[in-house]
């Protein structure tokens, strides 16, 4: 039976590079998750075809899609990691009709210890060439908005981490199918306001990470963003600051339809062994945000 109101699911990440990603779908799918988004990190290192076809088997017949699939690293410079990642965003984009995804998404890639309007020129050349072998397979490309602790005058992966900078972005390369795979958290973290960005935004939001933030106000207060003490913790949604609901809702009003795919393996205190835990909490969670039925645990 379809999920309802499932123009807007509510699923998880899963580390495509594992042993044996089909058993971790097999073993978190009856918690109610409605959509999966397999990740690389970095290396690619999987025969997509035969992947492809041992998640749609784990999957089933349950009303579960796979919508995006992610592919981590910087393939902007040309180390062999950096190198193995571009041929990772390839070799996505030909395969992704196997999982019946129709976006990739990841981190832009950047020039290394350098400004973000230094990377600019490869960022073009790159990603002119990823968008056009996109466009020709149906398939649109996302960046997730995470700094990975760079900024603006330094960084080591990705240049898509504040509206400036997309501001920058888009003009380079001005292609419909570019676009952000897009979280609260990494907003916030800036201490940025994330809900009247998705407003502006959201024609540009293909896909959206399900990870949010505490922001430690007292800790700013005393020590500042700089100091010894974390000003921000990640958190699993229903954890963190953010309201959900005023999320969904926006992203409701601007007519935006997808997935929210929880990213977990952040949060301070449901970590390791609570994992499955806070990611199932953050699930139902985000469905009363959304509005649907929740699966009893």
């Amino acid at each position: 039976m379809a999920a309802p109101m499932s123009n807007i699911r509510i699923g998880t990440m899963v580390k495509a590079n594992d042993p044996d990603p089909a058993a971790a779908v097999r073993r978190i799918l009856p918690h109610g998750f409605e959509s999966i988004e397999p990740f690389f990190w970095q290396v690619m290192n999987k025969d997509l075809p035969r992947l492809a076809g041992e998640l749609r088997e784990a999957i089933g017949d349950r009303d579960v899609t796979i919508s995006t699939l992610g592919m981590f690293g910087n393939p902007l410079e040309e180390g062999e990691l950096d190198v193995a990642t571009l041929r990772g965003w390839e070799a996505l984009i030909d395969n992704a009709h196997l999982f019946g995804a129709t976006t990739i998404a990841g981190f832009t890639g950047r020039l290394r210890g350098q400004p973000i309007e230094a990377s600019l020129p490869r960022f073009r050349e790159v990603w002119s060439e990823l968008s056009r072998r996109a466009a020709d397979r149906g398939v649109r490309l996302a960046f997730e908005n995470c700094a990975m602790d760079g900024n603006w005058a330094s960084g080591d992966w990705n240049i898509a981490h504040t509206p400036d900078a997309w501001e920058l972005m888009f003009d380079a390369v001005p292609e419909d199918n570019l676009g952000l795979e897009w979280e609260p958290c990494h907003q916030m973290v800036y201490l940025i306001d994330p809900i009247p960005q998705i407003r502006k935004w959201a024609p540009k939001i293909f896909h959206v990470h399900g990870k949010d933030a505490t922001i430690r106000w007292d800790v700013i207060r005393e020590h500042g963003i700089y100091g010894k003490l974390p000003a921000v913790f990640m958190r699993t949604p229903g954890f963190g600051d953010t309201n959900w609901t005023d999320v969904i809702s926006e992203l409701r009003l601007a007519g935006w339809s997808g997935s929210i795919d929880i990213e977990g393996w952040h949060d301070p205190v449901y970590c390791d062994a609570l994992e499955m835990t806070g990611q199932v909490h953050g699930l139902n969670y985000l469905k009363q945000c959304r509005g649907g039925t929740v699966v009893p645990n």
